[in-house]
């Protein structure tokens, strides 16, 4: 399978068994990027327009062609909504239309699961991924009470939930059977690509392993907030975690447009 991605050649620095990584690789093969805070000033991402046009124009430069940027909607801390979102998009896209960067981009929201996502799910229409798929997070922390039963509101109301980083829960750490229950009731799964490389810390890799392992994941995304993302998704093509991606059938190439 990993020949679809890469000719045999000479032998580049990294090599891993059999697999030779180029001194060239990018995340070309994946197409899209489905998670991102890439819209300024109205998240925790990029705070400026510059910034913004930064990630972006590394994001292009590591090959991908789609950019799904999805701007948090949390009450508490970013009341953002659909024409805040869909403003700040606008922008972005006349500014990377003016600097003539090769990529598409859209936007969608990483809704947070609390009392305010719960009536928006009834009163207006969810930003989407791809089709009725809607990103969405929690705590880090503390299971939502009303985990499953939000699903299963979302999914009578039409949407497919896109569990967040799911390997970045803590309290699902030691409940790993959660995860296969989030399958189980419709839900897709998404990596945080730099969970691999452990970024985000040794424990937080070993589980996000174990998803892959078990192919439970669905999508992968950068979740770029700030430019030292961006040097660690570059640096990570780099290593033998590049063959994880490479050989797995994550659904990202079909958000292309």
């Amino acid at each position: 399978m990993f020949s679809r991605f890469f000719k045999r050649g000479k032998k580049e620095e990294d090599e891993y068994g059999s697999q030779v990584i180029p001194a060239n690789a990018n995340w070309g093969f994946l197409g899209a990027d489905m998670h991102s805070h890439l819209v300024p000033g109205i998240d925790d991402g990029a705070k400026t327009m510059q910034e913004s046009i930064t990630l972006v124009r590394n994001l292009a430069d590591m090959g991908f062609k789609t950019i799904i940027t999805t701007p948090h909607t949390m009450i508490d801390f970013y009341p953002n909504t659909t024409q805040s979102i869909q403003n700040g998009l606008n922008d972005l896209q006349h500014a990377v239309n003016e600097q003539k960067i090769p990529v598409s981009i859209k936007a969608a929201s990483e809704y947070y699961i609390d009392e305010h996502f719960i009536q928006l799910i009834d009163t207006t229409p969810l930003l989407t991924i791809y089709n009725n798929e809607v990103l969405v997070e929690f705590s880090m922390l503390y299971e939502p009470p009303m985990l499953f039963d939000v699903i299963y509101k979302m999914q009578v109301a039409g949407y497919k939930p896109v569990i967040a980083h799911p390997e970045r829960y803590l309290f699902f750490h030691k409940q790993f059977r959660k995860y296969s229950e989030l399958k189980d009731r419709g839900c897709l799964l998404q990596l945080n690509m730099l969970s691999v490389c452990g970024y985000y810390g040794r424990n937080i890799k070993a589980i996000a392993d174990e998803l892959l392992s078990k192919n439970l994941y669905d999508y992968c995304g950068s979740d770029m907030h700030h430019e030292k993302h961006a040097a660690a998704l570059k640096a990570m093509a780099g290593t033998k975690d590049y063959h994880i991606f490479a050989n797995y059938p994550f659904l990202n190439p079909r958000l292309c447009f």
